[in-house]
């Protein structure tokens, strides 16, 4: 007997209960990717007041909200399709980044934050030293280079 199985099923039937609000029905969708020695996160917020976007640093995470309001509460609302409410996300980042140069901007409904990565993390060379001097080994001991001492006895 062949069985279907499908491990995204208890997915697809929580999207089904919560009517397709899964990670994209946060009404902050956001792309992450890296570009050159910058991380950047993009986050669609059509509609949001640019004053009521907040970021917040705290540690390695970034905390970045926002509120779409609605346009007045005395209308008769026939549809009403797009989300309004506070909204947030919280991005745990990793320590190889620089979030004290972090920067942020907010263009036609799209917040753009660009992280540089850390110093410390990106690629560089390591010189290798190395002496000419000769090493001799005596009985199993390595000898540093360098002049012999005499020891006299007092």
């Amino acid at each position: 007997m062949l069985l279907n199985y499908d491990p995204f099923d208890a997915f697809r039937s929580l999207d089904r209960f919560t009517g397709g609000r899964g990670q994209a029905g946060t009404g902050m969708p956001m792309d992450l990717y890296r570009a050159g020695d910058h991380v950047v996160a993009t986050f669609d917020v059509p509609g949001v007041d640019p004053g009521s976007i907040d970021i917040s640093v705290e540690g390695n995470t970034v905390t970045v909200s926002a509120e779409r309001s609605a346009p007045s509460d005395a209308a008769e609302w026939m549809i009403a399709e797009r989300p309004r409410g506070h909204y947030s996300r919280r991005l745990t980042m990793g320590r190889d980044l620089d979030l004290d140069q972090l920067h942020a901007s907010y263009v036609d409904g799209v917040l753009s934050l660009t992280i540089p990565v850390a110093e410390r993390s990106k690629p560089r060379r390591v010189s290798v030293e190395h002496t000419a001097a000769p090493r001799t080994i005596d009985s199993g001991n390595e000898a540093a280079p360098g002049p012999e001492k005499e020891e006299h006895a007092s």
